[in-house]
């Protein structure tokens, strides 16, 4: 599978402290990212690619229909587009990091709570590997620096664009006042 060495090499290159790459004519670091995954750009920003559903199982039943157990993406955040908007799933969410610049992530919690999680390979200053986050919860990711930011989702019960909403800013600042900030900077209106 050539993505699979093309993504190996990139692994390989950033741990050394250079630059991924390809010889595929794509060039270089999410150019090349883009072309070995084959990604294409999302509705909430950013770039995407299913890499998985159970065809194999049964559906699962939920309030809005039948679902597939799990479903996988490959999700990546560029300098040309470094927002995930706010959005709100459904299913849980299981985020993994793997290359690249940390991605901020921001949740707007039922409650009313706020937090916020970085996603990156620097552990002693906090970053993490994994963020899971409950269906039902509004997030929002950003690069904040860097060319992109790779990473994976598994979400169960499946994703279904039925069961994802992207946030509207004058509902989510009624809801979330005391979040404004976070609320204009991670929506389109």
């Amino acid at each position: 599978m050539k993505w699979a060495r093309v993504l190996l090499a990139c692994v390989a290159a950033v741990a050394t402290g250079g630059a991924c790459a390809d010889d595929t004519g794509a060039g270089s670091g999410k150019a090349a990212i883009i072309a070995a995954l084959g990604l294409e750009p999302h509705v909430e920003g950013g770039y995407f690619a299913r890499t998985f559903q159970p065809d194999h199982r049964p559906k699962v039943a939920t309030p809005a229909g039948p679902r597939y157990t799990m479903t996988a993406i490959h999700y990546l955040l560029t300098d040309d587009s470094p927002i995930g908007h706010l959005h709100r799933n459904e299913s849980d969410i299981v985020h993994f990091y793997h290359l690249g610049s940390p991605v901020y992530y921001y949740l707007l919690h039922p409650d009313g709570r706020l937090e916020s999680a970085v996603l990156g390979p620097d552990l002693a200053a906090g970053q993490r590997l994994q963020l899971t986050v409950r269906g039902g919860v509004w997030k929002a990711s950003h690069l904040p620096s860097g060319e992109y930011g790779l990473i994976s989702e598994a979400v169960a019960p499946g994703f279904d664009y039925a069961d994802m909403a992207l946030g509207k800013r004058a509902a989510l600042l009624e809801a979330f006042p005391q979040h404004a900030d976070i609320v204009r900077a991670f929506t389109r209106d």
